[in-house]
């Protein structure tokens, strides 16, 4: 079955590949009319987690959040679907770096970084997009799919060039790899944690939110600067990615200093524009009340 599986995956993918961005985004109309009328994909969390975050606007602006939302979704899955096909060349006209000089003067001094970054934008062509614009060697984290076949493809189609991608398993032994060279780790880190145990508490759109604090846990450990990517939609198809200085010697930081610096600059950049976040995510799943 997962042989099968994997041939219609690369059927499709394969399909995807001679049809310009043009048509897709057309295709993508279509797909959002489904999710959004027809299947109502998880449209529950969607309103719900809305109407949390922003308590002040109307079930007018709410919906006309949740309908931009649900559009840019549709887009992402076209976009996520184009990039197994597309050459590196391509990828870096849709997905440019700005704000990279003071990586450069990190790297010239040796200096290994980490990337936080939030579901926000396009945040799946960030491996493709990486190698070429960046001296720092991008190293990914991702989960491992079930299906051998198609992890081993996703493995050598999602990252381009120079860009390597790492388990989250072996997240600790990746920190600790020689890479040849300064290395800048990216870390999605904006996921609700699988275990209250595991979380730090922060005020986060307006309510408690239980986050994830490994890129601070491994930047105090191996005292590596941490940098937030803001990723901006021009229009679609095409991203900017802006990066900040969070934190330039976490050793002198104290626990949960740069995990809440880091959700601030998120929260600032869903305020906004909101249309652009992960909103389909159970962010708010876990209860502080009930944690302990």
């Amino acid at each position: 079955m997962d042989r099968i599986t994997f041939y219609l995956f690369r059927f499709f993918i394969l399909v995807f590949r001679f049809i310009p961005f043009s048509w897709l985004f057309g295709f993508a109309d279509l797909v959002f009319y489904v999710i959004y009328y027809l299947v109502g994909y998880r449209k529950t969390v969607v309103f719900e987690n809305l109407k949390r975050s922003f308590p002040e606007k109307s079930e007018n602006e709410i919906t006309r959040i949740a309908k931009a939302f649900y559009h840019h979704l549709s887009d992402m899955l076209i976009e996520s679907l184009k990039a197994f096909t597309m050459p590196e060349e391509a990828v870096v006209n849709r997905y440019k770096y700005y704000n990279t000089e003071f990586l450069d003067e990190l790297y010239r001094k040796g200096q290994s970084v980490i990337c936080v970054a939030g579901h926000y934008g396009n945040w799946e062509w960030g491996g493709l997009a990486s190698g070429s614009q960046l001296k720092h060697k991008p190293v990914g984290f991702y989960k491992p799919l079930s299906n051998k076949l198609i992890d081993d493809y996703v493995q050598k189609t999602r990252v381009k060039g120079r860009s390597k991608l790492a388990s989250i398993a072996n997240t600790s032994d990746t920190f600790k790899t020689d890479w040849g060279e300064p290395a800048i780790y990216y870390m999605v880190a904006d996921q609700s944690p699988s275990s209250p145990r595991l979380a730090l508490w922060v005020d986060f759109m307006n309510q408690e939110t239980a986050t994830l604090h490994g890129p601070e846990k491994y930047a105090r450990i191996h005292n590596l600067p941490v940098v937030f990517a803001y990723v901006k939609k021009v229009k679609r198809g095409y991203y900017t990615i802006d990066f900040q200085m969070l934190e330039a010697d976490p050793s002198k930081t104290k626990t949960g200093e740069i995990t809440r610096r880091f959700m601030q600059s998120l929260e600032k950049v869903i305020i906004e524009d909101p249309r652009y976040y992960l909103w389909s995510h159970r962010r708010w799943k876990l209860n502080k009340l009930v944690s302990w």
